[in-house]
């Protein structure tokens, strides 16, 4: 059983976590595909329970910074303070040495602390006075944004949200599940703080590394190619898809089709993370927004043109 569908037991059938399934699998396939997560929501849609039930289950530690617009860099990588009683300069590690790092309202932070999470975003790695410290794998950063602030935020510029392997927009539960959370509030606050580890670091590297192996026949990557390169013609967009966005697809197909039991990628597994994949990395034109034209839809356009791989 592969490690969502024991999260899934655990969250989901328990409703610890209520009509969070999609979510919960995008992060699994990101966390598998040894990715980062741009989840944007309004307030109060359980973002923050969701990271850290998933990071206790899995047994992987796990940090929250609240972003600011007073955050240093230093805040979130760490600095070396001197000790007077050895007369040494000793590292204070930040957040940013953890497993899964919850970014909260990173649009708040100045563009200055948002850099400092890129090189150990890209690179695993985070540089402190000249000096290189490796990263614990796996490492994954989920950076949340709420959609509705609109002053006192610093907008991420496209360089930085290509960074992110996959955006989650995560909304209002039914009304049925809204009802449901009332009822349970107080339980499920103490079920999140009182999950136990049914997975261990190892096997979710062991995963990892079974996800890297999943088969991609040469009509997947033609198939890719082809949903890449059609963003970019699209009449509404300014900037396409890039490579990096392609190689994404790739990954995420692979850990979308571990996750749904399989060891090869199929046609449907790369329509099922296409937006997560693409939407934050098309820029539209600017009277194409005015019309109402969203990425969302673009790539609905391009699923629809693009022919689909004949088994």
């Amino acid at each position: 059983m592969n490690i969502f569908n024991i999260i899934k037991r655990e969250l989901i059938d328990r409703e610890i976590l209520i009509e969070k399934e999609v979510e919960l699998k995008l992060i699994t396939s990101a966390l598998l595909s040894r990715g980062h997560i741009l989840m944007e929501g309004v307030p109060g849609v359980a973002k923050t329970y969701t990271c850290k039930a998933l990071a206790k289950l899995l047994g992987l530690s796990f940090k929250r910074i609240q972003m600011t617009p007073d955050l240093l860099p230093s805040d979130i990588i760490g600095f070396y303070v001197y000790d007077q009683k050895t007369g040494e300069f000793v590292l204070r590690k930040g957040p940013i040495f953890t497993n899964i790092l919850l970014v909260d309202e990173i649009n708040r932070a100045s563009p200055r602390t948002q850099s400092a999470l890129l090189e150990a975003m890209q690179e695993k790695q985070v540089t402190i006075e000249g000096e290189v410290f490796k990263l614990e794998e796996p490492f994954m950063v989920i950076a949340t944004q709420n959609p509705v602030e609109m002053e006192g935020v610093f907008p991420l510029p496209e360089a930085q949200l290509d960074r992110f392997l996959i955006k989650i927009v995560t909304g209002y539960t039914s009304t049925q599940g809204l009802i449901k959370i009332m009822k349970r509030a107080d339980e499920i606050e103490e079920a999140i703080e009182s999950l136990k580890p049914v997975v261990t670091r190892e096997e979710v590297l062991e995963d990892i590394a079974v996800v890297k192996n999943i088969k991609v026949e040469d009509s997947i990557y033609s198939y890719i190619a082809s949903i890449v390169e059609e963003t970019r013609r699209h009449t509404a967009v300014k900037l396409g898809a890039s490579p990096r966005a392609a190689i994404a697809l790739i990954k995420m197909a692979k850990a979308w089709a571990y996750i749904n039991s399989r060891n090869y990628v199929i046609p449907d597994d790369v329509k099922a993370v296409a937006k997560p994949v693409l939407v934050h990395r098309i820029i539209l034109k600017p009277e194409f927004e005015i019309q109402g034209v969203t990425a969302e839809r673009v790539v609905d356009d391009v699923l629809i043109k693009v022919p689909v791989p004949k088994p």
